[in-house]
């Protein structure tokens, strides 16, 4: 999988996109990152802690996997963002933030057919 790739065609599928990438399980953001000329709302500390949060949601996640299935992808929506998290295997976290006013729900299944190509 080109997660390079992955991360520059999510960023392509919509302007209000602000942020895609590909973290490992210790928070490091990996491939991809923060739209050009756009700046974060984050430090890059703050960034690698929600990060890891992120994962340790992921780990009580999988607790309940035998009984509900496996999660596809978590969002949630803050008063100035809203972000996207969605497991791509063991090792990695796919993370995008986007704009408030952004229509997720159409978004997050666009993102998920790229995933799967």
């Amino acid at each position: 999988m080109d997660y390079d790739r992955i991360c520059k065609d999510i960023l392509n599928l919509d302007k209000k996109i602000r942020f895609a990438a590909i973290c490992d399980d210790a928070g490091e953001t990996r491939y991809g990152g923060m739209r050009e000329g756009m700046s974060s709302l984050l430090t890059p500390e703050e960034t690698r802690k929600s990060v890891q949060l992120a994962i340790g949601r992921w780990g009580l996640r999988d607790a309940l996997y035998p009984k509900i299935g496996k999660a596809k992808y978590a969002m949630a929506e803050y008063e100035k963002i809203k972000r996207v998290s969605i497991p791509l295997n063991d090792d990695y976290l796919l993370l995008v933030s986007m704009d408030i006013d952004t229509d997720h729900s159409s978004l997050i299944y666009r993102i998920l057919d790229l995933i799967k190509q």
